[in-house]
């Protein structure tokens, strides 16, 4: 499997592009606003031949989803995302006027619901889906385990967590919720997150001081 991490910059966030040997691919959390964002997006899997197959949200707070119009628009994909979140889409027209800017395009429905322990396929590879609330309510995570990764969004940093603080946010749930989902897995789990480095498992385990 390889992957292409894009770092968009209206609040700065990790998009993923994931593909392997077969050339399908998912994407996961667009965060793409600005116009030169999406076309660099778009030119990378042009470029290199991908067909993506699904486009993925580990959960829909505005800096997560401000691409999915244009991957509507160009790639005829909708976002697949936990319903428990949906609330969230309806919100962003105004979440964005708190931040001081207008949405350049209403938000697209999700096309799918995924549930935990949901399979998702793109040519010979498979991602589970995790579900890990306390950040929001549908967080998901993206799990591989043949490649011992997961796509965490904002559920698990480096050093960090996920703020808890938003409507549906539950600090007391979303530290459970680590420490019985995601803790268990291979120490060896390398960590890609919604926002700055990636990390492992057994890392965060040691070092991430909400776990001392």
């Amino acid at each position: 499997m390889k992957i292409k991490r894009f770092g968009f910059n209206m609040f700065p966030v990790n998009c993923y592009v994931i593909w392997d040997e077969t050339n399908e691919a998912v994407v996961i959390d667009p965060g793409c606003f600005y116009e030169e964002e999406k076309q660099t997006l778009k030119n990378f899997i042009i470029s290199n031949r991908l067909n993506v197959k699904h486009l993925l949200n580990t959960h829909l707070h505005l800096d997560h989803i401000f691409g999915n119009p244009f991957m509507w628009k160009e790639f005829g994909l909708k976002a697949q995302a936990s319903q428990a979140d949906e609330f969230w889409m309806e919100e962003a027209p105004k979440q964005s006027r708190m931040f001081g800017f207008e949405l350049q395009e209403e938000p697209v429905p999700l096309g799918n619901y995924l549930h935990d322990g949901d399979i998702i396929t793109f040519g010979n590879t498979q991602l589970e889906a995790i579900h890990v609330p306390g950040h929001s309510p549908g967080s998901l995570v993206f799990y591989c385990a043949a490649d011992h990764c997961m796509f965490s969004g904002d559920v698990l940093f480096q050093g960090s967590i996920g703020r808890a603080d938003l409507s549906g946010g539950n600090f007391d749930e979303l530290i459970d919720h680590i420490c019985s989902r995601l803790f268990v897995l291979p120490n060896e789990t390398i960590v890609y997150p919604g926002h700055g480095a990636s990390t492992t498992i057994g890392i965060e385990k040691v070092e991430n001081p909400f776990f001392r």
